[in-house]
């Protein structure tokens, strides 16, 4: 999803994970560090704090998926739009507008910002090649949830109007994360951080606060 390349060794979720894995190697080391993840980047970050459950000291999960990775079996909302703004749409490039709209349940110029700067740039760099390999093998061979509980501070946040990957499919994830809490928003959907940034960022301010205090407990 950026400017490097997917090499064609990386063909499903297991590649993508063991190239991570070796980049926090190189990167950190045996120092201990938090975990943030964002859609199917939540499911991987799942994964890394399962396999490094004393080094990680705190998880977030962004809009994860949940249990149900196959699209049609999850349990999403319908499509809703809740503030509209066709005077903005109309101003996008046809393509641009297609994808800012796609998900968005605040259409306004600071969500088309937010998006236009951190999402779109991604989507138009992706290889779609390397996507389309992954995503024919996008399971774990060992789910994040494997073994025992995962006990640092964790924070999962859901869109009460993501019809992407929903919100409900992570209720059964909360055993697994006895340190957790679970914030479903309203007027929010897939680019939740966007449409509800004041929300957001409390959130995140009070897991870092959590994740703080257990690293020096």
């Amino acid at each position: 999803m950026g400017r490097s390349p997917a090499p064609k060794w990386i063909a499903s979720a297991d590649d993508v994970l063991s190239a991570l894995q070796d980049l926090i190697d190189q990167r950190i080391g045996t120092d201990r560090f938090a975990v943030i993840g964002e859609s199917y980047g939540g499911y991987l970050a799942r994964a890394v704090a399962n396999a490094r459950r004393t080094q990680v000291l705190g998880l977030a999960l962004i809009c994860p998926v949940g249990l149900v990775l196959e699209k049609s079996r999850r349990a999403v909302p319908a499509r809703t739009v809740l503030v509209r703004d066709p005077d903005l749409t109309a101003r996008l490039d046809p393509a641009e507008a297609t994808e800012f709209t796609e998900h968005t349940v605040v259409e306004s110029a600071e969500t088309w910002r937010r998006f236009r700067e951190d999402v779109l740039p991604g989507i138009q760099r992706a290889d779609q090649a390397a996507l389309r390999r992954i995503e024919q093998h996008w399971e774990l061979r060992v789910a994040p949830e494997n073994g025992p509980a995962y006990p640092g501070p964790t924070l999962i946040m859901t869109g009460r109007q993501d019809s992407v990957v929903g919100y409900s499919d992570v209720y059964p994830l909360l055993d697994h994360y006895p340190r957790a809490s679970l914030a479903i928003l309203d007027r929010a959907g897939h680019n939740l951080q966007f449409e509800q940034p004041a929300l957001f960022e409390s959130l995140l301010a009070e897991w870092l606060d959590r994740v703080d205090e257990a690293s020096n407990g």
